[in-house]
């Protein structure tokens, strides 16, 4: 029986040169199956990517083997802790980008914006010569933001090149800073910007989730909770588990008061995806939670239950 139980959780990644990526993620595979831990793990020449979860021995573990990875030696992951396991399975892929950009050749390995410490953001992002810019997808956003942050409203990190295309004019001269979740995504979007001429590049170093760890909440510039992408859905302040759901249906974020909303119904549909799919589909999806709730009650994990990552 797949019960569940207390786990660690590991978010991680590592911009590192990879020199034979397939036979690493074989590699891994085999090596993280043995340990006992679930989630997702991808593996790419640029580097590794993923959140994983489990017995705190069998991640303590895990990440002493990921750091014997070259390139990977200095890896710190961010922890946090759930009273089940969050994840139904373990993945590991290979991909061409630990993070998609799509914007060609960019090399995060070469450079990188300047790191800023989370005790020093607040700081900078008051300089009046500073763009506040938030990298992430746009029901991140609705979530939670830095005060005075500009939303470019992508639906996906690939569109941020676009985005940045039709509006550099607007910033010519100015400081940029940058920010997302855990700092893959400004890693690899303030390289992109060094590399299209952008001199004055920073991001907050660790991202939202160390900024929210470190920084006491009567001292913090951040307002709303962190979209996470495990079954926690969001955190606050300290990285306390906040009060939102994940909609089965569009996997976007589903506060309290929006399931009281027309079309929200668990496992099925939400305000934001109700006209999005057919009585087919929502059919399907009625079925899904249906196993999903059988499994649960017999103290099994469903795999219909396993959210994709971001």
């Amino acid at each position: 029986m797949n019960t569940f139980e207390a786990s660690k959780i590991a978010a991680l990644y590592r911009f590192a040169r990879i020199e034979a990526p397939d036979s690493l993620r074989t590699t891994l595979e085999h090596q993280l199956r043995e340990l006992g831990v679930h989630g997702i793990l991808l593996v790419a020449a640029e580097g590794i990517n993923g959140t994983l979860a489990g017995p705190a021995q069998a991640i303590d573990d895990m990440v002493a083997l990921l750091r014997t990875i070259p390139g990977c030696e200095d890896l710190e992951p961010k922890y946090s802790y759930a009273d089940k396991q969050p994840f139904r399975r373990l993945r590991v892929r290979l991909k061409q980008e630990i993070v998609t950009l799509g914007a060609g050749e960019v090399d995060p390995n070469a450079a990188v914006g300047r790191y800023v410490a989370p005790d020093d953001w607040n700081d900078l992002i008051a300089d009046p010569d500073v763009v506040l810019i938030d990298t992430r997808n746009d029901y991140e956003v609705a979530v939670g933001t830095f005060e005075g942050a500009i939303d470019p409203a992508t639906r996906s990190f690939g569109e941020f090149p676009e985005w940045w295309a039709q509006n550099a004019e607007k910033f010519e001269g100015k400081k940029i800073a940058m920010f997302c979740t855990g700092g893959i995504r400004c890693e690899k979007s303030t390289s992109w910007l060094i590399g299209q001429g952008v001199e004055q590049v920073y991001h907050l170093q660790g991202g939202i989730l160390k900024y929210l760890e470190e920084v006491p909440e009567e001292n913090s510039t951040w307002n709303g909770e962190c979209f996470v992408f495990d079954e926690r859905v969001s955190v606050g302040h300290g990285l306390e588990r906040g009060p939102y759901v994940l909609c089965a249906g569009c996997r976007r974020p589903v506060a309290p008061e929006d399931m009281d909303r027309p079309g929200y119904e668990h496992g099925v549909s939400c305000h934001q995806c109700i006209d999005e799919r057919t009585d087919g589909d929502r059919a399907r999806f009625r079925e899904r939670q249906r196993q999903i709730d059988l499994a649960a009650a017999r103290g099994e994990a469903h795999l219909a239950g396993q959210k994709p990552q971001d």
